[in-house]
């Protein structure tokens, strides 16, 4: 008979996210208990959020959820940062922040993401690792309901927590802005928090809201349409037609300003689960978290971060398939065929190439679009484990998580997200910072002398670069002759169900 080993308990002198007290294996004695493992950069353990709330809400009377945040990247050790994280994916369970990754190591984790569940006698019972789980993990939560209801041995009884949410109300009138793309026709921002679009002139007036600010995958008017978490974007001028990708829902969305509609072009609603590379028409293939798009003639080029890999769409013919990448989260130069990227979540163009703010490995990657169709690494490290903050030349540069890029003025301008700063880059890797001082906040100002709070996406129009400045719920704007940094205000515009907007 094997052996059952019991759970070692949790740390209670550890900081604690989203209950007003830490937790205990011994005070959660007759619930069963996951305890989920994660590092809130990581695509994968966000994926799997979705399968733990379901869970959790369906066996609120006899499961708890842990999570445990042992965090890859320093930035991502700060507790405030965690804080915004949760705020961001609307995690509703417990968080113990894994200092040190002490409970990683009693456990022995060795990946993101892996569960741990716990039985109600405090025994450890299995470990899961990766996606896609969700079914294996609901027969043993219910084999164990069962098996224990028949011992005596559970507790049945609701178990309530004091939520982040609950003490900081997300009501700012963007909230988690993904990305932004200036256009002609204005600003057009990704209000990720809010999962809606919002349109706005350059001085700020609002032109168009799109989406209802809740959550979902439907089709309709501008005022009856839903997104989940959209991200990036790209813009057809010439037929007023706006790409988004719309991450969450998994899908490709077409905004027509002149219909006032919105419709999916591809995308089944569902993560797709097939990394080798393949494709289909748009609305029979089923994708895995587009994070940022750019239009070069007909073909729209996708980030697809849960795949670790460059996609392409034909809009003539709807055809979506793979670009680059074999979907290996690695970062491998070379052919198409052969390359290899970690969860592209940032791509723009100079006609030549695509640029690809490769995020888990900390890199900008280069993805030719004419002849000879390489893949190159631009600068940093390109390791998993090579972040940092150092500029320089090619793979001695250190980014730390970036996840924006803009090809502007014959040079990449690089969110360089957990650095809080903007970096300049040149085709052949020169990387030198130019905003932002490496101190998370909110600052205008010039050049260095200023903050910003997790950027994520960059847009450059004439002489102006607009930014995506995620955590802190705002756009700024930067003189690019001068440097100088300033933060928009939107006219009007409030988060959905706090205020009534302007009639639009």
């Amino acid at each position: 008979m094997i052996p059952r080993v019991r759970a070692p308990e949790l740390p209670q002198n550890y900081s604690w996210l989203n209950t007003d007290r830490p937790l205990s294996i011994k005070q959660l004695k007759g619930r069963v208990i996951i305890l989920d493992f994660w590092t809130y950069c990581c695509i994968n353990c966000l994926h799997i959020l979705p399968n733990l709330k379901y869970l959790e809400q369906k066996y609120k009377d006899s499961l708890t959820v842990i999570g445990v945040h042992s965090a890859k990247f320093d930035n991502e050790k700060e507790i405030e940062n965690i804080r915004q994280a949760i705020l961001r994916y609307d995690i509703e369970h417990a968080v113990v922040v894994d200092d040190g990754f002490r409970v990683w190591e009693e456990y022995a984790v060795r990946a993101w993401p892996t569960l741990i569940i716990i039985d109600p006698e405090g025994y450890v019972i299995g470990q899961i690792s990766g996606e896609g789980n969700r079914d294996a993990l609901e027969k043993l939560i219910q084999k164990l309901i069962q098996q224990h209801e028949e011992k005596g041995t559970i507790n049945f009884q609701e178990f309530s927590l004091t939520l982040e949410k609950q003490r900081q109300l997300l009501i700012t009138p963007l909230a988690f802005p993904g990305k932004v793309l200036a256009t002609p026709m204005g600003l057009f921002i990704a209000d990720s928090g809010h999962h809606r679009l919002v349109m706005s002139n350059f001085d700020g007036e609002i032109l168009h809201l799109i989406g209802t600010g809740k959550s979902g995958l439907t089709d309709g008017s501008f005022n009856e349409v839903q997104f989940f978490a959209p991200q990036g974007m790209a813009f057809d001028a010439e037929n007023q037609i706006l790409y988004v990708a719309d991450t969450e829902n998994h899908a490709l969305r077409r905004v027509d300003l002149k219909r006032q509609v919105v419709e999916t072009i591809a995308g089944t609603g569902e993560q797709s689960c097939n990394i080798r590379p393949h494709g289909g028409a748009g609305l029979q293939t089923a994708l895995n978290s587009p994070w940022d798009l750019v239009k070069v003639g007909n073909t729209l080029f996708i980030a697809m971060a849960g795949m670790h890999q460059i996609w392409q769409m034909d809009l003539e013919t709807g055809i979506v398939k793979t670009y680059a990448g074999i979907g290996a989260e690695a970062c491998v130069d070379g052919s198409l065929t052969e390359s290899a990227f970690a969860q592209p979540s940032g791509i723009t163009t100079d006609g030549k190439e695509l640029y690809v703010a490769d995020s888990e490995v900390s890199s900008i990657r280069g993805v030719g679009i004419v002849e000879p169709y390489q893949v190159r690494t631009v600068c940093g490290s390109g390791g998993l484990f090579g972040f940092g903050d150092v500029d320089g030349q090619g793979e001695d540069v250190r980014l730390q998580h970036c996840l924006g890029v803009e090809y502007a003025q014959n040079y990449l301008w690089v969110a360089d997200t957990y650095n809080h700063k903007i970096k300049l880059v040149s085709s052949s890797g020169n990387c030198q910072t130019v905003l932002g001082d490496g101190a998370a906040g909110l600052q205008d100002g010039q050049g260095k002398n200023t903050r910003f709070f997790e950027p994520s996406g960059l847009s450059a129009m004439s002489s102006y670069l607009y930014i995506a400045d995620t955590n802190n719920h705002t756009i700024r704007c930067v003189d690019l002759e001068t440097f100088e940094v300033t933060t928009l205000e939107f006219l009007g515009l409030c988060a959905p169900d706090v205020c009534i907007p302007p009639n639009l």
